[in-house]
């Protein structure tokens, strides 16, 4: 018979898949607090259960943006090479922090990362193609103009999501996103599929730091929350296809100020 905690964790896994979908990011900011608030687990044991779900789904995502040839797999790659050893330095870290802590750093990343793109949204040189950018994509052939500049960008977005996809048991995708759009001219679309790969790789790296530090991962709510959010996230990912990129933008700005909000009055209660 299927248990309340069974029925929870599979509605959870659901919403998560599809905002991972939506947004390419906010899996693990999602699924960290929500695992928290309904099975009464501290943030170290929620962290390595989100972070093997959200790295499930997201590489069923990245393969379908590999399909449609909206990922950048070599930016990928590099960010992913470039985040490895700051994941397990992360994860070093948040078994060092009290969970009061975890959670106050989290909600300031959460709140300043919002901002800026709802301050980007308010900018009149919003478009992609138009906008300043440290490293850009070709138009013609869709790829990166590749330089020594265009690689430190990459790899500095890359070690700065895999240090929080470390500490905070997230994928990066909510620092990856962003941070593609504000350094480069990659479109939304573009940014979240990227993401998307990138999380698989990284998540893969962080969830085996986390369980050779000595997290554990219950087996039966682990499975049940995987397979939900696969299934949120192939939905998703046929909805975010028709979206408008300010829309999916605006969409994934908002959920950012509603989890740092819940997570400042949990603090502050």
């Amino acid at each position: 018979m299927i248990s309340l905690a069974q029925l929870l964790t599979a509605l959870i896994g659901a919403v998560v898949g599809l905002v991972m979908g939506l947004t390419g990011a906010g899996g693990g900011i999602l699924a960290v607090p929500a695992l928290v608030y309904t099975h009464g687990w501290s943030m170290q044991q929620a962290m390595p259960v989100a972070l093997l779900a959200v790295t499930s789904a997201a590489l069923i995502g990245a393969l379908e943006g590999l399909r449609r040839k909206l990922v950048r797999y070599r930016a990928a790659i590099l960010m992913a090479l470039s985040g490895s050893l700051p994941t397990v330095l992360g994860v070093h870290i948040a078994h060092r922090l009290s969970q009061q802590w975890l959670m106050l750093v989290f909600a300031l990343i959460l709140l300043f990362v919002a901002t800026r793109l709802i301050l980007q949204l308010r900018s009149p040189e919003c478009n992609d193609a138009k906008r300043a950018a440290l490293a850009r994509i070709n138009d013609s052939t869709g790829r990166f103009e590749w330089s020594l500049k265009t690689g430190a960008v990459i790899a500095s977005i890359g070690g700065i999501s895999g240090f929080m996809t470390g500490l905070l048991g997230v994928g990066g995708g909510f620092v990856i996103v962003p941070m593609l759009r504000h350094y480069t001219n990659a479109s939304m679309h573009t940014a979240v599929a990227t993401s998307l790969l990138v999380i698989s790789l990284v998540g893969a790296m962080g969830v085996g730091s986390a369980v050779w530090n000595g997290a554990s991962l219950p087996l039966v709510l682990s499975a049940v929350f995987v397979a939900t959010t696969i299934g949120g996230m192939l939905m998703a990912r046929r909805i975010a296809a028709r979206l408008p990129a300010r829309q999916v933008q605006m969409i994934f700005a908002g959920l950012l100020l509603c989890v740092a909000a819940s997570l400042v009055l949990r603090i502050a209660g």
